[in-house]
């Protein structure tokens, strides 16, 4: 058995390296190694409870939207406030732009650039796939960006900026918006599904959201073939096998998605295992402690809500910056996979059925999330109503408790918080990175994406083996949020 060290990795938000053990050509265990510590959580300690809008969005770069949507939540949640209707499709709609944008950003230029490497040189897709996605220089990535620029322009008018909006609050949104400029927005929305469609799917997006199964997928890529990047890239995943590549827990988390004003989801909480869907239980979330270099309360692993963050860079038996998070004590995978299979997405639940949670999944699911959120913002933006109400004063209290909810292009994002004498006694966060890259816990069980890095194969004399590099890209980690 031989020790392989990959890392740091690019084209992560953060700092990143696995620790691999390599027998016989493949993966035998994996560490994941968060090695940057940033101490969000400490920093708000002590703080005014509204400066956390301030101070928490910027712990990323990417996903500022949704820790504000969270931290606002969980505000919210304290001082008993519910955001009036225009509130809460306004918030749908920053969570949306930042979503989608972050899909497209993952797809062209995080994951696509990896199937132009020397490695693929000998298959017959390497050429078109160079040409198309090879970093800095791949046509469709350059129109990507572009778009991508384009898109972001919709958080100028819904929350001034982007990215650390600032709009977003406890009551709601700060940011009235009118009906010219609503059809404004739903000018540029439409503008970006016609890139969508034109370049990425290469047909109306209906079409690959009316897909009921593999079968049905299979002949619609048959049907034109290499039109659009997502019959380019089904060509790849079929030729590569990426289907059984990555195999994830089978366990999936969703903590519920577009929020309606009437307490529904267009993707709904839950969790989800081998077909079946069960209620979510947030009670039963705890955080590890074990193998971070963080100090182990004596009470062992804690729920959020009272849980610790304290640097322990000596501890024995660290190996990162990121807590172990399981639910019922048990690993769990997050993500738009599982807002696609709890929301009962016939095309991804057929998909994972035949071939379970691997990277393919993981890609399709975004995709088909992808196709699928002009179509909600279209909706919530119809659904706004010009001089109503955006927003409801928020008075906290000195002394409460919340929790704020929401998910993030990676997954499930929660936030806990506890308030005495009018100033923030307790912040802790729970980033999607955190349930995907988490390490071992007490009892030694690895975290999802090290233990979907088991069996990987590693070819004689790689140093970056580019099946690892699939498997951890379609996770797609934002390590910052990871070490908040």
């Amino acid at each position: 058995m031989s020790r392989l060290i990959v890392g740091p990795f690019n084209r992560v938000e953060g700092d990143l390296e696995v620790r691999l053990d390599v027998a016989e050509g493949r993966v035998a265990s994996a560490q994941v190694v968060s090695p940057m510590y940033r101490g969000f959580e400490q920093m708000l300690v002590g703080r005014p409870a509204m400066d956390a809008l301030v101070v928490v969005p910027r712990i990323c770069g990417i996903c500022s939207v949704s820790q504000s949507v969270a931290a606002a939540r969980a505000l919210a949640a304290a001082a008993g406030v519910t955001p009036p209707p225009n509130g809460v499709h306004t918030t749908n709609l920053m969570l949306g732009t930042e979503n989608a944008a972050d899909h497209l950003s993952h797809f062209y230029l995080f994951f696509m650039p990896d199937f132009t490497r020397p490695a693929y040189a000998g298959r017959p897709w390497f050429a078109e796939a160079e040409r198309r996605f090879a970093a800095l220089a791949g046509v469709q990535a350059r129109k990507a960006l572009a778009a991508r620029q384009r898109w972001f322009e919709l958080l100028g008018t819904l929350g001034g900026k982007w990215p650390h909006t600032q709009s977003i609050q406890p009551g709601g949104s700060s940011r009235a918006i009118e009906a010219a400029e609503r059809l404004r927005l739903l000018s540029r929305v439409r503008e970006f599904r016609a890139f969508l469609e034109q370049e990425l799917v290469g047909a109306p997006l209906e079409e690959l959201l009316a897909l009921r199964d593999e079968a049905a997928l299979e002949r619609w890529r048959a049907a034109a073939p290499g039109r659009g990047d997502l019959r380019l890239w089904l060509d790849i995943a079929s030729d590569l096998g990426l289907a059984t590549l990555g195999p994830g827990p089978g366990r999936l988390l969703g903590y519920g998605g577009f929020v309606q004003p009437d307490g529904g989801h267009a993707f709904p909480p839950g969790v989800w295992e081998d077909g079946r869907i069960a209620p979510l239980d947030l009670a039963t979330i705890t955080e590890d402690a074990t193998h971070a270099w963080l100090a182990d309360a004596p009470e062992g692993a804690l729920h959020p809500s009272v849980g610790l963050t304290r640097p322990d860079a000596d501890k024995p038996g660290g190996y990162t910056w990121n807590k172990a998070p399981r639910l019922a004590g048990r690993v769990v995978e997050t993500g738009a996979l599982a807002r696609q299979l709890l929301a009962g997405q016939p095309l991804v639940t057929d998909f994972v059925a035949r071939h379970g949670c691997g990277v393919a999944a993981r890609v399709l699911a975004r995709l088909v999330e992808l196709a699928r959120l002009p179509g909600l913002m279209e909706q919530a933006l119809a659904a706004i109503v010009p001089r109503e109400p955006f927003h409801v004063a928020t008075r906290l209290p000195d002394e409460a408790e919340g929790c704020g909810l929401t998910e993030a292009a990676r997954g499930a994002l929660g936030h806990w918080l506890r308030l005495e004498r009018g100033r923030i006694a307790s912040w802790q966060i729970v980033a999607p990175t955190s349930w995907n890259f988490s390490p071992r816990d007490a009892a030694g069980v690895p975290g999802a994406l090290e233990a979907s890095l088991v069996g990987a194969p590693v070819s004689a004399g790689e140093t970056t083996p580019v099946a690892v590099q699939h498997v951890v890209r379609s996770f797609d980690p934002c390590m910052v949020c990871t070490v908040h």
